[in-house]
């Protein structure tokens, strides 16, 4: 028997469409060693296509008589797996223990390496739905001729959806795995497109609100949050602007010229949204500023009606103040008109003060 026929028995053995007792039993042998037991509790998917047509599912041990061929496609998806297991898959894969070490570590940031028969795209993840702060998770994308592996850490986004579009238009899957990988990046791209809408309607939010009210020392650590969220999403996003450059205009022999395209579309989307969040850095910065101006002017506002009243207050006081020195020889004191004439002159004096500081607008 040769391994094709192996490889189609065990897909129609995993699917159900047949099978007998021998080869039930010892696909449940295999599954309960450690290596299968723990290589199916990270696996989301793994399916095989022939020409784009879903052929049937594949367990991770008989991956290893898979045939990479540019007409079939066997697509893993792995969720938050352990080292072991992706050492297995990956030998399983034939993948080499360089490639191997750099699947099974976590990244940081967003990277490419090309080995030459396959290549490794890292892209991070970032949600905002139920928190006040981005969440961050990783995505795996490994493409060769004949085969695609994606490796999803943390919060990341779940490829069922595309998947199921792709299944309803196989000749898309019969393009190939770079084709697929294309498509994947485009989903993350749809991702960076509705969190940057919701970090602008928070950014909104906060400009109406300083140049409203002013800042306040709570509004000064919401906006150091805010613009330090929007550097970590920078920072997680702007390099996929190169990455995906790369793979559309670098001669790479697994990525096909049609799927470049692809690849240069998600570029073009990646760079506006980080434009976009420039824009929003900017914007806040601007509402600081003006926040800042805005509250100087109102200390400026409150002084200056402090200085006008102490300066209307002030002449009654100064009056007042000689009057009541008590002195015996002092201009008045035996007029009869004396005791309205100072009210009168005082009441004078403040009113002309007043309407002076308020035609100036101190008041």
């Amino acid at each position: 028997m040769t391994v094709e026929e192996k490889v189609k028995g065990s897909a129609k053995l995993v699917s159900g469409v047949e099978g007998d007792k021998t080869d039930s039993k010892s696909a449940a042998k295999a599954d309960s060693t450690p290596a299968g037991k723990s290589a199916s509790a990270s696996v989301i998917a793994s399916v095989e296509y022939v020409h784009g047509r879903r052929r049937g599912e594949m367990t991770i041990d008989q991956i290893s008589g898979y045939k990479k061929e540019s007409t079939r496609l066997l697509w893993v998806g792995l969720k938050d797996p352990t080292k072991a297991e992706l050492q297995h898959i990956c030998s399983q894969l034939s993948l080499s223990t360089d490639a191997t070490e750099e699947i099974v570590k976590k990244h940081g940031r967003p990277k490419v390496i090309d080995y030459g028969e396959y290549i490794q795209i890292v892209a991070m993840t970032v949600s905002k739905e139920n928190s006040k702060k981005p969440v961050f998770g990783e995505i795996q994308i490994i493409f060769g001729i004949g085969f695609l592996l994606t490796v999803r850490r943390g919060d990341a986004l779940s490829n069922s959806s595309l998947r199921e579009r792709l299944e309803g238009w196989p000749d898309l899957i019969a393009r190939g795995s770079d084709y697929v990988a294309a498509e994947i990046l485009d989903v993350l791209a749809d991702s960076y497109t509705n969190l940057t809408a919701r970090l602008e309607y928070e950014v909104d939010q906060s400009e109406h609100q300083m140049l409203l009210q002013g800042l306040k020392e709570s509004d000064i650590r919401k906006l150091y949050k805010q613009r330090r969220d929007l550097l970590r999403v920078h920072t997680a996003i702007a390099p996929m602007i190169e990455i995906c450059r790369k793979l559309s205009l670098v001669r790479i022999d697994v990525v096909e010229m049609d799927s470049r395209s692809n690849f240069s579309i998600v570029s073009d989307r990646v760079a506006r949204l980080v434009e976009q969040i420039n824009s929003l850095r900017e914007a806040l910065a601007f509402a600081f500023e003006a926040g800042m101006m805005i509250g100087q002017n109102h200390q400026t506002d409150i002084a200056k009606r402090l200085a006008a009243w102490a300066a209307i207050l002030a002449v009654p006081t100064a009056i007042a103040g000689i009057y009541g020195m008590n002195f015996k020889d002092m201009p008045e004191l035996d007029w009869a008109f004396g005791y309205p004439f100072v009210l009168v002159l005082m009441f004078g004096v403040c009113a002309y003060l007043y309407w002076r500081f308020k035609k100036a607008g101190w008041l």
